[in-house]
């Protein structure tokens, strides 16, 4: 007697910067999509779609439907066009692993297109598995790096993104980013004169409101034009430069 097509729900989900990328258009993870529940002789029932919608985080509508449909036993399967439509991180897939496709009845199937899964196999989980941790340690190594650039700009004086407190951007020196804008920096005597005066406070044991309270009460004013001393403030720049070791944050 023949089987039962295994029951599916597509799902397609593509971010703004995508949208008008070749090949992940809403419209080619549905192609793709019908085209392998045909061949494969899978039931769709619908493709669901998370248009403009980031992968850093699973609580999407659309994504929360199917799981929601899922749930209630409507499916025994979700196909995506490509795992990194589904997530692109490891611990999130984890997560999914573990709720929904893992384990020795998993309460649905995870097939992707491109990638070959089909987590119906224990070849098919292998190759998840092995595709979004290389995916992640792809994006670890990106941050690493751009990290250790902007380390390497502010040891050579130049500012990335704004001038920390106590510096300020020099118009005068001829370096320059691509679009122009000076990027060196030097120091701002009437701001390390406020550090100074934290410094010397907190060396007597004041607290962070006590603090922000003497500050106002000087006439001292933050960078953030009109506005006063906020305890999370002053703790972020003692303890920026390592001299914060009073009450915390919230006394």
């Amino acid at each position: 007697m023949a089987h039962e097509p295994l029951k599916v729900f597509g799902y397609a989900r593509v971010s703004t910067a995508e949208q008008a990328r070749d090949g992940v258009s809403l419209r080619a993870q549905r192609d793709k999509i019908e085209q392998f529940c045909r061949l494969h002789e899978l039931e769709l029932l619908t493709t669901i779609e998370d248009p403009g919608a980031s992968a850093k985080t699973l609580d999407r509508p659309g994504l929360n439907s199917i799981f929601k449909l899922i749930d209630a036993g409507k499916a025994g399967g979700l196909v995506v066009a490509k795992l990194d439509r589904l997530t692109r991180s490891l611990v999130d897939l984890g997560r999914l692993v573990e709720s929904h496709f893992g384990g020795d009845r998993p309460r649905a199937q995870l097939l992707s297109v491109s990638d070959s899964i089909d987590t119906r196999t224990a070849n098919g989980r292998m190759v998840m598995n092995l595709i979004i941790m290389l995916a992640q340690w792809e994006r670890e190594t990106i941050v690493e790096r751009t990290n250790d650039a902007f380390a390497a700009k502010r040891s050579n004086g130049e500012v990335c993104g704004h001038a920390a407190y106590g510096t300020t951007v020099d118009p005068g020196d001829p370096r320059r980013s691509k679009d122009g804008r000076p990027i060196a920096v030097v120091p701002n005597p009437a701001e390390l004169e406020v550090l100074a005066l934290m410094r010397e406070l907190a060396d007597q044991g004041r607290t962070l409101r006590a603090i922000c309270a003497e500050l106002d009460r000087r006439g001292l004013k933050p960078r953030k034009e009109g506005g006063r001393w906020s305890r999370s403030t002053v703790h972020d720049l003692l303890s920026r430069h390592q001299v914060w070791s009073g009450p915390d944050a919230h006394d």
